[in-house]
């Protein structure tokens, strides 16, 4: 296995198939060195370790993250003591509490966290998650009038609850009171309530801000276990072992895309060896029904687990997710898993359907092709699919994507937008929603969503177009590929992928390690069911790799692989192949280009 990059790019590609200059990536040549000699690593893994920014005192901790090392003194964060004290007060009174859950899988598994250690305590909560097409995201007044007329006195509101103005205001008139457990992003006017526990509450000093809530709210679990141990709680009773619950942490860290660095990725690293052992029996329950096996990783959290707990709040019963994982009945478990599994086969047929009617809406439209934003609309798209779909034409296009589907009845559209690195999509659907063009709207740099008049919708598109022209175009020229070693077809084995899985999990902030292959041929190429391609890959060693693009049949790259003439720089990430025992590796293709056409 070699390395290194061409004045063009790496290998010479300065324009792959999808648009993008192939890069080396960036790492300081002392302290490569240097992990080289502490860890005893290979050159391209210790380059691998330094191009990911960790220092060369910092490989041992990087490469064996623990909580011991990492774990944040829960009192850095603003009001996590006084929240810790103010649910205590209510388990030794019995107050009447309810969780408050956001429908997607990082609310599920912070309210299961929260819900599993108050059983261990003695004490049931009700978990309440509002319905996706009848409330809307996160707590409403109606929905706190509701959880007080039933007699509630306290709700914890988890994945939601620090911008909810209103509905903080309402709970205040009818002496409902709330802890908020969020970390989500926020104004500089904090809402009035109990207690608000956010990382990224203005002023907090925790530094924890890249954590979902599942991390806010298992560090909340050792808040309150030093709370309930400071008033003698345990003397009789055993105290609550925090670490069974690392699977949620992670489950929820993993499938809300967070930055997996510093504590977070400790957390995600120990929680994944939790979720192994499948003690958690929704959580087993899901595997099964999904014929998944092994142990846990990245991929079963994000890719098995995560959209089927995600499947209720889309097109079900928003509930599932968070009943499934914090339950203790097998059968409920069960029942619960094969109906998530069934709806999120039901997610996939209308998730095509839309993509695909909104493929063909963007191609149909001489105005998308140079345009800064991928925009489509179109009557009863289901809102519960549109941000996938946006996510999809991301992908496909490489420029942001804006997703409405529009009700006529109620003359109002919800979209959802997906965007690249270096376009604050939701900054620009805020300036949109102050000048008057929506009902509603707002987001973060990468996502936004908004509800906006029919009618308005062109104007939309065009105010758009021109916010985002400035940032579209220096991103695009900023966007390529970066790849951490070159390898040959008979070189990219298991040990290569079990060195680099030393560097393991992997997401945002520890980017999955690409591989390039050049000029390899591409053997009995073939379409497969779901626009997929599935191909083998052969060069000059001697060897052999499988490998698939995924839903690339339609594309340039996908033509390119289905043509199987002459030969192609290849990149991808090595995934293991374990079919019928032979603990092999395949190649997910990420990008191609032509050696005839590079520089």
């Amino acid at each position: 296995m070699t390395d290194g990059a061409a004045a063009a790019g790496y290998l010479g590609v300065a324009r792959s198939l999808t648009g993008r200059a192939w890069r080396e990536r960036p790492a300081d040549a002392e302290t490569v060195r240097r992990h080289q000699l502490a860890l005893g690593l290979s050159e391209p893994l210790a380059r691998a370790l330094a191009s990911r920014g960790v220092p060369a005192d910092g490989g041992e901790t990087y490469l064996n993250p623990t909580l011991k090392a990492l774990f944040p003194d829960p009192s850095s964060f603003l009001d996590m003591d006084r929240a810790a004290q103010i649910l205590i007060d209510a388990l030794l009174a019995d107050r009447p509490m309810t969780v408050f859950a956001d429908y997607d899988v990082d609310g599920a598994s912070s309210a299961a966290q929260i819900v599993r250690w108050f059983r261990v305590m003695g004490k049931e909560l009700p978990i309440y998650v509002p319905d996706r097409m009848t409330e809307g995201y996160g707590p409403s007044p109606a929905a706190f009038r509701k959880i007080r007329a039933s007699g509630v006195e306290l709700v914890v509101t988890v994945d939601c609850g620090a911008a909810a103005y209103e509905a903080l205001a309402c709970a205040q008139e009818i002496g409902l009171e709330v802890v908020v457990i969020d970390h989500h992003l926020m104004r500089d006017q904090v809402p009035q309530v109990a207690a608000l526990v956010n990382p990224n509450r203005p002023g907090c000093p925790s530094g924890q801000g890249v954590l979902a809530a599942a991390g806010v709210a298992f560090v909340l679990l050792a808040a309150l276990n030093r709370e309930a141990r400071g008033r003698g709680l345990f003397e009789a009773r055993p105290e609550p072992d925090l670490r069974q619950w690392l699977d949620l942490a992670a489950l929820g860290a993993i499938c809300d895309v967070t930055q997996l660095v510093g504590f977070n990725r400790a957390l995600t690293a120990q929680g994944l060896k939790v979720m192994s052992a499948w003690r958690n029996l929704g959580l087993k329950a899901l595997l099964d029904v999904a014929k998944g096996s092994g142990p846990a990783g990245v991929f079963h959290a994000g890719f098995i687990l995560g959209p089927r707990i995600n499947a209720g709040g889309r097109i079900g019963r928003s509930d599932l997710g968070a009943r499934l994982l914090s339950t203790d009945d097998p059968e409920e478990a069960a029942a619960l898993a094969a109906e998530l599994d069934a709806l999120n086969a039901s997610r996939k047929e209308v998730e095509k359907e839309i993509l695909d009617e909104a493929v063909r809406i963007a191609e149909r439209e001489s105005n998308q092709a140079d345009a800064p934003l991928v925009l489509v609309a179109a009557d009863d798209w289901h809102p519960g699919v549109i941000g996938i779909v946006a996510s999809r034409l991301r992908e496909r296009y490489r420029k942001p994507a804006l997703v409405i589907g529009v009700d006529r009845a109620a003359n109002v559209g919800k979209g959802s937008g997906r965007s690249q690195p270096g376009v604050n999509l939701g900054r620009a659907v805020q300036a949109a929603f102050e000048e008057g063009l929506l009902l509603a709207g707002g987001g973060h740099a990468m996502a936004a969503g908004l509800s906006v008049r029919p009618e308005m919708i062109p104007d939309l598109r065009d105010f758009l177009n021109t916010r985002l022209a400035a940032e579209t175009q220096a991103a695009a020229a900023e966007d390529g590929l970066d790849i951490d070693a070159l390898v040959t077809a008979g070189g990219a084995d298991r040990s290569l992928y079990g060195a680099f899985q030393r560097l393991a999990p992997f997401g945002p902030g520890n980017p999955e390690p690409m591989f390039a292959a050049a000029n390899v041929r591409v053997e009995r190429p073939m379409a497969l069911r779901g626009g997929h391609v599935r191909a083998t890959l052969t060069d000059g060693s001697g060897g052999r790799l499988k490998a698939v693009a995924w839903r690339a049949e339609d594309t340039d790259l996908g033509r390119a692989l289905l043509g199987g003439a002459g030969a192609l720089h290849v990149a991808g990430r090595l995934k293991p192949d374990d079919w019928q025992g032979r603990e092999s590796v395949e190649l997910e293709i990420e990008d191609v280009a032509d050696p005839r056409r590079v520089g």
